[in-house]
C-alpha cells in the first residue's frame, strides 16, 4: 500500500469527523441567529439559517444510507445491524426536521422554534456520538472510492 492509499484510507475516519463538526457548528449558529431574534420576531436570516441547517443535516444522512453505509455493510457484515440503528435515527431526526419546517412554514415563535432545535440537537449529537464509537475504527480502513461530498454532505 502506498502512502497516498493510506491516507486516503484513513480520510474517511477523518471526513466524518469534519462533517459532523461543521453541522455541529451550523446549529449553534442557528441557536445564536434565533436567540438575537428572540427579542424581536424570528426574522428572514433565522429562516435561512434554520433551512440551510435542515438541508445540510438531511443531506449528510441521506449521503451516507445512499452510499457510506452500503460500503460499510459490505466489508463488515457483523455492523448491519448497528447501521440499521443509524438509519433509524436518520428516520427519526428527518422527521424532527419536517416538524421543525412546518413550524417555520406557519411563522412559529422563537421559543417554539428553539424547542424543535433543543430536540433535534439532543437526537443529533446522540447519533453522531454513537456512530463516530461504532464506525471510526471501519472508516480508517474503509475502501469507497468516491467523493466526500457525495457521501456525507455538501457542508
Amino acid at each position: 500500500m502506498t502512502e497516498g492509499e493510506k491516507s486516503r484510507l484513513v480520510a474517511w475516519n477523518q471526513e466524518i469527523h469534519r462533517a459532523h463538526a461543521r453541522l455541529r457548528e451550523a446549529l449553534a449558529v442557528v441557536r445564536e441567529e434565533l436567540d438575537s431574534a428572540a427579542v424581536e420576531k424570528a426574522g428572514r436570516d433565522l429562516l435561512l439559517f434554520c433551512r440551510g441547517f435542515c438541508t445540510a443535516l438531511t443531506g449528510h444522512h441521506e449521503g451516507e444510507d445512499r452510499e457510506l453505509f452500503p460500503a460499510i455493510a459490505a466489508d463488515h457484515p457483523e455492523l448491519r445491524g448497528t447501521l440499521r440503528a443509524l438509519e433509524q435515527d436518520h428516520s427519526m431526526i428527518g422527521y424532527l426536521l419536517s416538524d421543525m419546517r412546518v413550524a417555520m412554514n406557519r411563522d412559529a415563535s422563537p421559543a417554539e422554534l428553539e424547542r424543535h432545535l433543543e430536540g433535534i440537537g439532543a437526537i443529533m449529537e446522540s447519533h453522531f456520538r454513537f456512530e463516530e464509537r461504532k464506525l471510526m475504527s471501519v472508516l480508517e480502513e474503509l475502501a469507497l472510492d468516491a467523493d466526500p461530498d457525495e457521501v456525507l454532505g455538501n457542508l
